[in-house]
């Protein structure tokens, strides 16, 4: 099964530095824009380097190279660079590049996890080979916490005790390549006392879907990223569906795209829910929505059970 993802999202590759090229997801990106006047917005974050009007939005623009450790772009170099709009985690940001090399057709597949050489802190979720040339994808919700960090009351739940109660019992999988989305996604959960099993990769959970399910214990509710290397949420909610041992469970798609498109393509691969990250209240309400569904549903069962 092709991916509808695969099918339409390619991959933006652009430079932060003479020798290296970088890429970031296509559906992330609303426009890229010739580098235009900035206005110095005070008190920022030592990355964001002023201010655009586009399209009638002021934008906040981040250098890029700066916020990910390379040598800043100088303001003799701004007459040649570029700024990409993107819209991700529920605000629309630019981020200023040193150039634009091309839009690449992208076989997710095809790309893998970094070199754990490169350490934890590197701003990537995976690497691939481009016209025989080794690009970077940034991990963008990474780059995005560093600037603009998540108030508390959207990383800690709040949920009353009965709600817990119902949620508890449920086997949940969390699935994000992002090292950053795991990690919130663990201490929203670890907070309220939920147990749950977490994966870096689509593929990865597969097999540990298939293989809890095997032993007698299918996972009841999936939460997972839809922008991941290996197989992306689009097509691992198509292969849950179309395998029978998995298919009962609630599955949410949670996503830092912001784009309508996202849902509507989550809803015809079989997904219950899509969500934008990141808020942890919004997103257990959904997984309490899953944990009754799924009682209501054995209810059902178990009544129309004849002996």
């Amino acid at each position: 099964m092709k991916s509808k993802a695969n099918e339409s999202q390619g991959m933006l590759l652009f430079r932060l530095s003479a020798t290296q090229t970088f890429a970031i997801g296509t559906l992330k990106v609303r426009e890229i824009v010739p580098f235009c006047p900035l206005t110095a917005l005070p008190g920022s974050h030592h990355t964001v380097v002023g201010t655009a009007n586009i399209r009638g939005i002021t934008t906040p623009v981040i250098d890029m190279a700066k916020a990910i450790g390379y040598q800043p772009i100088e303001k003799d170099e701004y007459k040649n660079c570029f700024i990409i709009i993107t819209d991700c985690q529920r605000r629309v940001v630019g981020f200023l590049v040193r150039g634009i090399e091309k839009i690449s057709e992208c076989d997710w597949r095809n790309i893998t996890p970094p070199p754990e050489s490169l350490g934890s802190r590197a701003f990537l979720t995976g690497v691939m080979n481009v016209d025989k040339k080794l690009v970077q994808l940034l991990d963008v919700e990474l780059v995005m916490s560093k600037i603009f960090p998540t108030s508390a009351d959207k990383l800690h739940p709040v949920l009353a005790d009965v709600d817990r109660e119902k949620l508890k019992p449920m086997h949940i999988i969390l699935i994000d390549d992002s090292s950053l989305a795991r990690r919130q996604l663990s201490e929203a959960l670890d907070s309220i006392n939920i147990p749950y099993e977490v994966s870096s990769n689509g593929l990865d959970a597969l097999e540990k879907m298939k293989d809890s399910a095997a032993h007698g214990r299918p996972f009841d509710i999936v939460v997972s990223d839809i922008e991941m290397p290996g197989i992306d949420g689009y097509e691992l909610a198509f292969e849950i569906r179309s395998n029978e041992p998995l298919a009962e469970a609630y599955l949410i798609l949670h996503t830092s795209l912001s784009s309508e498109i996202s849902v509507d393509r989550a809803h015809q691969v079989g997904a219950h829910e899509a969500l934008t990250k990141f808020d942890a209240t919004e997103l257990v309400n959904a997984m309490l929505r899953g944990a009754r569904l799924k009682t209501e549903s054995d209810s059902v069962r178990l009544e129309g059970t004849v002996e």
